[in-house]
């Protein structure tokens, strides 16, 4: 084969890979949406819909409080900062964010980066190395897949929130200098909440340290909204916290850690997605900011979200729907079947409702679904709306038998 045949046959793989997906009806279409992020989207075709399946969960990514907010730290800060942290890339404003992040979160300091991907991609390199252990969740999050990898420590995995295989793989790093269990406080395609109450007694006992992703959980999760660890009453008890600004904190993008002062101040000057990308822009930065100084004052909006949870959850099992249990506002409604997930997305668009299917690698094999996300900016008549399009959709599709319901 020539050395251009052999270029070509690299595009033709990625064709026939392409197109084999398409054939699977698996081939992920991206919605484009023709206005701002809400509880209910305009799409390019023009279509008006009830958005299902956005990290929006306190309603604030299209709010104009925070619109104005976000105009208000450019006008004060400019556009960008055409530089990284440590070399003319750090303003008032991040400083001010990450005391408050630090304080939110009832932590000593926070180090801001450009997403919350890379929070986690520059978290374990910088303090772990091949004396150590890192214990992490069978499901975490990819980005914490990731920035294991690219550490040195030994790497040890528990089944999905089990305690028992947890003590297991503490037991197994026994020899290691410093161990440290990694969970996501909520798991984003269950709902499942990290059972952390029972993490930090077996890190306790084993000399763990314990680090969360609260990606899921910031802002809404525990009775003020600080998060997973408040809501198992183990605020002082968790190491290293990441996250994100991308979802429920306004849901521009961006990410944190938070943790003792001299694991901060260790990452900023070894992690290498901080030292190496752009600042945060500032008006996502101060509009943060804004966001954090609204939720310390007021739990109405997470008062709300959970309550348009409850209603959504006992109405779609009424239905005759399957859902992974629990409280959160991300409610897994189980298809089982890949293309027939695809198939019951599409014709919800149809209907008005905008949600997507999952299926594997995103979710095990075998367990395609179209994951439900609430907001507090939900009202009542848009969820009655958003069920009487599931209901028709999973009687159309034989997902469902609704007969005298």
């Amino acid at each position: 084969m020539t050395k251009n045949g052999k270029k070509e046959s690299f595009y033709t793989g990625l064709q026939e890979s392409l197109e084999t997906l398409r054939e699977q009806g698996i081939f992920k279409q991206e919605r484009v949406l023709a206005s701002r992020q809400g509880s209910m989207v305009v799409c390019d075709d023009g279509r008006e819909l009830i958005n299902l399946c956005a990290n929006n969960y306190l309603g604030l990514s299209g709010d104009e409080s925070v619109v104005k907010a976000a105009v208000v730290a450019t006008e004060q800060f400019g556009y960008g900062l055409s530089s990284v942290r440590f070399i003319c890339g750090t303003q008032t404003v991040h400083k001010q964010l990450e005391k408050a992040l630090a304080e939110f979160l009832g932590m000593e300091d926070a180090i801001l980066y450009a997403a919350a991907f890379d929070a986690n991609g520059g978290v374990f390199e910088p303090l772990f190395d091949e004396s150590d252990a890192i214990i992490s969740d069978a499901l975490n999050h990819a980005s914490i897949i990731d920035g294991i990898r690219l550490s040195k420590a030994a790497r040890y995995r528990y089944a999905h929130n089990d305690m028992a295989d947890l003590e297991l793989q503490l037991q197994a790093a026994s020899d290691r200098r410093h161990k440290v269990i990694v969970s996501d406080g909520v798991f984003s395609m269950d709902g499942t909440i990290a059972q952390l109450d029972k993490i930090c007694d077996l890190a306790d006992r084993y000399g763990a340290l314990v680090m969360i992703d609260e990606c899921h959980a910031s802002g809404f999760m525990g009775a003020t909204g600080r998060g997973t660890h408040e809501h198992h009453g183990v605020m002082g008890r968790i190491d290293i916290i990441t996250g994100t600004l991308g979802k429920a904190l306004g849901g521009a993008m961006g990410g944190f850690t938070a943790a003792r002062c001299e694991v901060i101040d260790m990452l900023r000057q070894k992690s290498r997605p901080y030292l190496f990308s752009n600042s945060l822009a500032p008006a996502i930065a101060g509009t943060s900011l804004e966001v954090l100084r609204r939720l310390s004052v007021s739990t109405e909006l997470r008062d709300r979200l959970h309550a348009n949870t409850a209603y959504f959850r006992a109405a779609i099992r009424d239905l005759g729907f399957t859902i992974k249990p629990g409280t959160h506002p991300v409610v897994p409604v189980m298809i089982f079947d890949a293309p027939l997930a695809q198939k019951f997305a599409r014709r919800l668009y149809e209907l008005g409702v905008l949600a997507t299917g999952f299926f594997y690698p995103v979710v095990p094999m075998g367990q395609a679904r179209v994951r439900v996300q609430l907001s507090a900016a939900h009202s009542r008549e848009q969820l009655d709306t958003a069920l009487a399009a599931f209901a028709q959709a999973g009687r159309e599709l034989g997902l469902v038998d609704l007969l005298g319901k």
